[in-house]
């Protein structure tokens, strides 16, 4: 009894170890999607720095000399021109019954833009009609009196005072004829309702008005802005630290973002006293021709002022510039099969498919010809 005991016992401890080996072949091996244990990029103790086994799988280009004047650019906002803009005033209270014109029209100078009705006619149009009577009965009394005069009936002096009741008289009747005319009535056939016509030619960039609204004499809003466009102005923001690169009276080239492909030329026309205490910038005004009208009130701009002395640059290989994290780098070696991986600052592209570097890099330097792939290398 105990010796096939024994039997089935080793019977089983050896068809279990026979099962586990046969399924150890299909298990899968923990090492098999590892690299291989001669890595061929170490990362040094900088993070910066990385070091290869075969440098000469990336070949080195020397960054040549590019002499430009300094460039500056800066964001901005097409406004209309202030000393061309002409606001719309109405010279009369009252409520507004149409509108002929909306914001944006293109109008021409005395074209009807709104009607109110007021009761201000009616005050004019009663002072009016006083100076009338008043008139008549002054000018009465002066002929009188210099038929009394001449007659002897009457002092000299009586005769001035009524020659001046007359006069005066005279130019309160012109003062509120003048009057009714400003406010567009006629002098016979009074109205109530007043017309406002443009006082010049230009485009409507400002309207504060709408049907049914009330109006004030003289006083804001102003129903409506009219500028002229043919001229308008670029207002930039520039950092404090980059005002001494501005200045007025020089040149700037505009580029819009509808039209990335024309480039205009504008005149640096004044730079704000006053600084942005929050932002640390201040506002620079460029004046610009806007012949055909295709520069449009609040479009975006970019601003590039040129600096009047050259300087000096490096220029490299556009492939040995890597574009990272919205930062250029470029790879520098350092001997001992090292590299350094260096912030610099790219400039414009130049001829024969060169890479301006504004600042990290001096002429003479010896870069990685193709930064991206030793980058894709050291990621792997």
């Amino acid at each position: 009894m105990t010796r096939t005991t024994l039997f089935f016992t080793g019977f089983i401890v050896t068809l279990g170890l026979t099962l586990a080996g046969c399924g150890s072949k299909d298990a899968p091996d923990p090492g098999a999607g590892a690299p291989p244990k001669d890595v061929p990029v170490e990362h040094a103790d900088d993070a910066s720095t990385v070091k290869v086994d075969h440098p000469e799988q990336f070949p080195l280009a020397t960054a040549g000399e590019f002499k430009a004047a300094p460039e500056l650019s800066a964001t901005g906002v097409v406004n209309p021109d202030v000393s061309r803009s002409v606001p719309v005033v109405s010279l009369v209270s009252g409520r507004v019954v149409e509108i002929d014109a909306r914001l944006g029209d293109t109008v021409q100078k005395g074209q009807l833009l709104l009607k109110v009705r007021s009761s201000d006619v009616a005050g004019a149009y009663s002072d009016y009609r006083k100076a009338v009577v008043n008139e008549q009965l002054t000018r009465s009394q002066f002929e009188r009196a210099k038929t009394l005069f001449e007659r002897g009936a009457l002092a000299a002096k009586d005769l001035e005072t009524a020659k001046t009741a007359e006069d005066n008289a005279k130019v309160d009747l012109d003062t509120t004829s003048e009057r009714l005319h400003l406010l567009g009535s006629d002098l016979d056939h009074p109205t109530g309702i007043v017309e406002i016509h443009a006082p010049v030619a230009g485009v409507i960039t400002d309207q504060q008005v709408t049907n049914g609204a009330g109006v004030q004499a003289l006083s804001a809003p102003n129903p409506f802005t009219i500028s002229d466009l043919s001229q308008v102005w670029i207002v930039c923001d520039v950092y404090e630290n980059n005002l001494s690169q501005v200045r007025v009276g020089e040149f700037a080239d505009i580029t819009l973002n509808a039209f990335p492909g024309r480039v205009l030329r504008g005149r640096v026309s004044n730079i704000a006293p006053v600084m942005d205490p929050n932002l640390r910038t201040a506002k620079v005004r460029i004046e610009v021709p806007n012949s055909g009208l295709f520069m449009r009130v609040g479009m975006f701009a970019t601003a590039t002022f040129h600096g009047q002395q050259l300087e000096t640059h490096a220029a490299v290989p556009a492939s040995a510039v890597l574009h990272l994290h919205d930062r250029d780098w470029v790879y520098k070696p350092e001997g001992g099969n090292r590299f350094r991986r260096l912030e610099v600052v790219s400039g414009k592209m130049l001829p024969g498919n060169q890479q301006e570097i504004v600042s990290g890099l001096a002429p003479g330097s010896q870069v990685v010809r193709d930064a991206l792939v030793l980058q894709n290398t050291v990621d792997q």
